[in-house]
């Protein structure tokens, strides 16, 4: 049963709740129906073995906790007779029955239950005389993860959270990330490394500071599992929506992971990993969201501690708190000496050029670019995302670059890889194929420079689009038609982006037109600056500014001056601007023809009116 169908399956117990519920409140029933459905099928095995080891052991006197997640094979357990389809059998108790069984769970799933706010929803569905039919809708579904894997609930759990998001016009894309972008970053995440971690016994951490529903853990743990089964994969995050954490929570657990490792809370404000370092960390933290609530304890970290805090560099604008995520995951990395950090994070446009020199975004990037640890940086598509068209970019930073790529940065241009789906999903109206991926991949570890060749038919449709490496030649175009070029890869040195910010001064004049000089202070006796005529100017950070001051502002203005105690150094990634491909308008004279024909059409057609 595909993820599709089963969740179409649990999907319609919302036909049972409709009228007592609100559509935007059926997911307060249904997901932690599911999760409990899941735990109750994974258990179901064992769950003799369990029953008899838990009277064993409690006899004894010994804290039983230990024996039992041995013999159920899990992290978790369940020390009551119930499971669900047992509760059915006493109709007129299934809800003292059930919150009896959920007590007899473990601690961390009665966590679960808590963060759900489970036990208000079971007494809300007795009272409407529900509970016992969405308990034997659940009851009837097999859950086990021999028929569902781990990858398929995870699917079903985000397209169960899409369908409450659209809804309740509540945004999905904040609880979890398309899995094909998912996909594309761990790619770029693991090029370099996969022989390593390909040998037996191999052990290392990922963390997600926003983790959502896990979904980004869970795609790096199945990749690792293709090349090794040894690897060992420690995974670790926090989250901040009761749901999503719960969901996030369920999913570890039924994988073997110490789900103490998944904290609760905002990331910005309550680090719940202090002081630990991890070796790869992939992100989607959310766009364009201002961080007031925690604006306090940002500030307070980044004047009290500086470097020695997360938020060193420099604080971005209240608006947009992704380049807060991204310093947090900064102070999150594996030293180099230790082995060092690859992590993936996914920004909105924003990131790469708002701030002018000296304001926190710019010193951001300066601080990112100056320590060279922005590897690469590839667009997207536009309309990936469930509850956003924008253009969004793969930033991949590490305190570990190969000798041939320091130094320098490669931008890669992604935007043209999105293929239109059959079916919009919210705002998703394109995804990557496993093609496009894998180009994108080769392109970011063949480290090299490539063109994109954009073939279009005589009618002047896109036929194929085709990557060109170096030394490759371009396909030749169709009979009548042509093959257009465009960067797709280039690699620039990381001064490139830089620039100094010049504050150009003219001199304040009487009304005779002579320059008034300072009669004290350090500038006494030179002209005074007339702040109406003020200028600045952004030198390249290559280019000596005396050089580009003489060629562009003395040949318009001879007495200007630079006050060198204003000069600023900042920096910006101009994206659009170094992939932007120059396309001359049509000659005048095939437009004229053009319009003439039109005009004549025209012409011909008020003629046959009027006759």
């Amino acid at each position: 049963m595909n993820h599709q169908t089963l969740s179409a399956f649990i999907w319609s117990v919302a036909d049972l709740l409709r009228g007592d519920y609100k559509p935007a409140d059926y997911g307060k029933v249904i997901l932690p129906f599911t999760v409990l459905r899941r735990l109750d099928c994974v258990l179901a095995s064992t769950k003799v073995e369990v029953l008899a080891e838990f009277e064993q052991r409690t006899k004894a006197g010994l804290n039983p906790e230990p024996f039992l997640k041995r013999k159920a094979k899990q992290s978790f357990f369940n020390t009551s007779p119930m499971d669900l389809k047992k509760l059915l059998g006493d109709p007129a108790n299934v809800g003292p029955n059930l919150l009896s069984y959920l007590q007899n769970f473990s601690t961390e799933v009665r966590d679960i239950f808590e963060r759900f706010e489970f036990a208000s929803q079971v007494d809300k569905l007795a009272k409407a005389k529900l509970l016992f039919l969405v308990t034997e809708k659940f009851a009837g579904i097999d859950l086990h993860p021999v028929r569902v894997s781990n990858s398929q609930m995870g699917s079903v759990f985000e397209e169960l959270i899409r369908k409450f998001a659209e809804a309740s016009n509540e945004t999905a894309g904040d609880h979890f990330t398309p899995r094909d972008v998912i996909r594309l970053m761990v790619d770029l995440l693991f090029i370099e490394d996969d022989d390593a971690l390909s040998k037996p016994g191999v052990v290392r951490t990922i963390y997600d500071p926003t983790a959502g529903t896990g979904g980004m853990l869970s795609v790096a743990e199945e990749h690792l599992k293709t090349g090794s089964k040894d690897v060992q994969l420690t995974m670790f995050g926090q989250e901040l929506n009761p749901e999503s954490y719960a969901i996030c929570k369920a999913d570890m657990l039924i994988k073997g992971q110490d789900v103490s490792n998944i904290a609760f809370g905002n990331t910005l404000s309550e680090d719940g990993h202090t002081g630990r370092t991890f070796d790869y960390m992939l992100a989607n933290p959310p766009f364009g969201v201002e961080w007031k609530k925690v604006e306090k304890a940002v500030r307070d970290e980044h004047e009290q501690k500086g470097f020695a805090g997360r938020f060193g560099p420099g604080l971005p604008r209240v608006s947009d708190g992704s380049l807060l995520f991204l310093m947090h995951m900064l102070a999150k990395m594996r030293p180099a000496t230790e082995g060092g950090c690859r992590f993936g994070i996914v920004l909105n446009g924003s990131p790469l050029f708002t701030g002018g020199a000296g304001s926190g975004e710019s010193e951001i990037r300066r601080y990112l670019l100056e320590h060279d640890l922005v590897e690469t940086i590839v667009a997207l598509p536009t309309d990936m995302f469930f509850n956003t068209g924008i253009a969004t970019y793969v930033w991949v930073v590490t305190n570990r670059k190969l000798p041939h790529r320091r130094g320098m940065l490669q931008l890669i241009d992604g935007s043209g890889f999105g293929r239109k789906m059959r079916k919009s999903l919210g705002s998703k109206r394109k995804f990557l194929s496993e093609e496009s991926i894998a180009e994108i991949t080769r392109l970011f570890g063949r480290f090299e420079i490539a063109e994109v060749a954009v073939v279009l038919g005589a009618d002047g449709k896109e036929i194929a689009r085709v990557a060109v490496h170096e030394s490759e030649k371009p396909p030749e175009a169709p009979e009548g038609g042509k093959v257009k070029l465009a960067p797709l890869s280039r690699i620039l040195p990381i001064t490139a982006f830089g620039y100094r910010t010049i504050t150009v001064e003219r001199p304040l004049k009487d009304e005779h037109g002579r320059p008034m000089l300072a009669e004290r202070g350090k500038n006494k006796g030179k002209p005074q600056s007339d702040t109406a005529l003020r200028d600045t100017e952004n030198v390249p950070l290559l280019e000596d500014i005396q050089t580009y001051f003489a060629r562009e502002v003395l040949p318009h203005a001879p007495d200007a001056w630079i006050d060198a105690d204003k000069t600023k150094v900042g920096y910006e990634i101009p994206f659009n601007r170094l992939f932007y491909v120059f396309e001359p308008p049509r000659p005048l004279e095939e437009i004229d023809a053009d319009l003439k024909a039109v005009t004549d059409s025209i012409k011909g057609r008020i003629a046959e009116l009027a006759a």
